[in-house]
């Protein structure tokens, strides 16, 4: 029986990213808030030391910062006539547990979507006809614009800092910048990052090839940051430990330097972690959540927290798995098209090419998570697609997160699989090459999607979530159009040897791609094919929030943070002005 607890005005559920922009904003409008994190509690000053958070076998091998498998996993197949089986070691995403959640181990490519992005549907067909679809696509419209959103996608980059160099200011194209991105309403509030050698050669290449490159926008900061909560940020020291690993020196914007201590400082938000949720307790109707009912892993002892409002913050895939378990919306089916929660699974398809030089060096060891430079020229519809067979595309990109010693190995094509030559070619290239990626939007289809595996468990008993994907015929295409371009870009900073890369066979959840997992519960205009309405809100019980990249309905050719963090304070606006006002539906 579980102990049933005071009530408060909000739960968060996960408390990164997500949970904090909403444990601050809601704070702020006098709301007594309870975060639940089922972590554990994290500082930079306890947690995020040196030397020990350099340890790279500890935190990029043994992924100390990520969930723990062998109490949670999800299973995996490719399609609906094979049967999942369970991830049992991390391969292709990681997610992350613990205060701050991935907002901790991010790298810190903080971008805005096109606007094309937040209209794909309604925007290619116009341009190219129902026809340039691909066959068995669920793709649609976000049910918001890109204009809506853009003064939350500021908010977002003033409290992290964000480092770059804006495009298009209030409609005008400025050079240096992106020159395709959406209009925004003021610059980054710090300049870019220093270019690396590497990146500094492809920009070459880029403008030589008519292309526009710009600096990629990063949460590594170029410059000491106070922000408008007050929060003081320090400058990237380019050490080259970003992903999988906390920042020691606050250079990385992340939760739990910025909207959580404001959260905390209000008085009004509790947080409890290593508090594991199992469920959201309905009322008889099921219109109505009630209250959530959590694990304390410390004491093992059930307890039950009502509130009037429950925010799912958590990672996409464990909100839409809370949702399937909590009865919160119909499960989706791929076989009658029916249903919305696990709809539109998606994730990223991306391409590339590596290069390999003997007259060059690069000091590959020096980098941050989010240093480089972009080009979008071949992102969204930037470009002309017809007769290509595909949609979309990628931003293409030139970084060095920092060739750390046990995970960075790159040899040219031909060398033995070890032995002596593949040691000196290791020595001789490990600071001779660098690649050049474009990382790929990713379009829904009706067989990509998640739903309760019926045979595996958790720890709990609970049923784990089965995750059914692989890749699409749009993204093959793309991904072989991509890696082309790639190849002619690198090609132009005459390598010795250039080995390009697109997508073959099929997915496999096996080697690391990103951790930009997307969809689930996705948002939009039409509770017939969406989980929750444009603000975020369910569709059948309103006084629950599900946020984050699980209400994306199909994926962007950039990382999914700055998107998440938009929509973040979207929905929290949304509850503080219209919600507060008049609980229950808002669409």
């Amino acid at each position: 029986m579980a102990t049933k607890l005071k009530p408060v005005d909000a739960v968060v559920i996960g408390v990164g990213w997500t949970g904090g922009i909403l444990a601050k904003e809601l704070t702020d409008a006098g709301l007594s808030v309870v975060g639940l994190e089922r972590g554990e509690p994290r500082s930079t000053e306890e947690t995020f030391v040196m030397p020990s958070i350099h340890d790279e076998l500890r935190y990029a091998l043994r992924y100390e910062l990520m969930q723990d498998l062998s109490r949670e996993t999800i299973t995996f197949r490719n399609n609906l006539n094979q049967t999942a089986r369970p991830m049992r070691q991390y391969g292709s995403f990681l997610p992350g547990e613990g205060l701050g959640g991935a907002g901790v181990h991010w790298n810190g490519q903080t971008w805005r979507f096109l606007p094309y992005d937040f209209e794909i549907k309604s925007r290619t067909i116009a341009r190219y006809g129902q026809q340039a679809l691909p066959q068995g696509n669920s793709v649609q419209d976000w049910g918001i614009t890109y204009d809506e959103l853009e003064p939350y996608y500021d908010k977002f980059e003033y409290t992290c800092g964000i480092s770059g160099k804006a495009g298009n200011l209030k409609g005008q194209k400025i050079a240096g910048g992106n020159v395709f991105e959406g209009s925004r309403a003021r610059e980054y509030p710090t300049p870019p990052l220093k270019p690396t050698y590497a990146a500094w050669l492809f920009e070459q290449a880029a403008k030589e090839l008519g292309y526009h490159p710009f600096p990629r926008p990063s949460a590594t900061l170029s410059q000491p940051y106070t922000n408008p909560d007050g929060q003081q940020l320090g400058a990237c020291i380019y050490c080259g430990f970003c992903e999988r690993f906390g920042c020691e020196v606050n250079a990385k914007s992340s939760p739990h330097i910025t909207v959580i201590p404001v959260a905390l400082r209000s008085g009004r938000f509790e947080l409890r972690t290593r508090a594991n949720v199992l469920r959201i307790n309905l009322d008889p109707s099921k219109k109505r959540a009630l209250s959530v009912t959590y694990l304390d892993l410390k004491s093992g002892q059930e307890f039950e927290q009502p509130a009037e409002i429950i925010c799912l913050t958590s990672y996409t895939l464990n909100n839409v798995r809370l949702m399937l378990l909590s009865g919160i919306g119909q499960p989706y089916d791929p076989v009658k098209g029916e249903g919305v929660v696990g709809r539109n699974y998606t994730y990223q398809a991306s391409a590339g090419a590596t290069l390999f030089f003997d007259d060059k060096i690069f000091n590959s060891f020096m980098g941050t998570g989010s240093v480089g430079v972009a080009i979008d020229d071949f992102n969204g519809d930037n470009f002309d697609h017809t007769g290509l067979g595909f949609i979309h595309g990628a931003s293409i990109t030139v970084g060095n997160t920092g060739a750390r010693p046990i995970q960075s190995r790159p040899v040219p094509p031909g060398t033995p699989r070890w032995g002596s030559a593949w040691k000196k070619a290791v020595a001789q290239y490990y600071n001779r090459s660098f690649g050049v990626g474009a990382q790929g939007a990713d379009l829904a289809y009706r067989d990509h999607y998640l739903d309760l595996d019926p045979v595996y468990r958790d720890a709990y008993g609970l049923p784990l979530l089965r995750m059914t994907y692989d890749w699409g015929p749009n993204e093959v295409k793309a991904a072989q159009y991509l890696a082309a371009v790639c190849e002619k870009i690198g090609k132009a900073m005459n390598p010795k040897a250039i080995v390009a890369r697109g997508l073959s066979g099929h997915y496999s959840i096996v080697p690391y791609q990103s951790t930009h997992n997307t969809g689930g519960a996705i948002m939009g205009t039409d509770p017939k094919n969406s989980a929750v309405n444009r603000y975020l809100q369910s569709w059948d019980v309103p006084n629950v929030f599900a946020v984050g990249a699980s209400a994306f309905p199909q994926n962007a050719g950039y990382n999914p943070t700055g998107t998440v963090g938009a929509l973040a304070y979207w929905t929290a606006d949304a509850i503080k002005n219209l919600y507060l006002k008049k609980p229950g539906p808002l669409v």
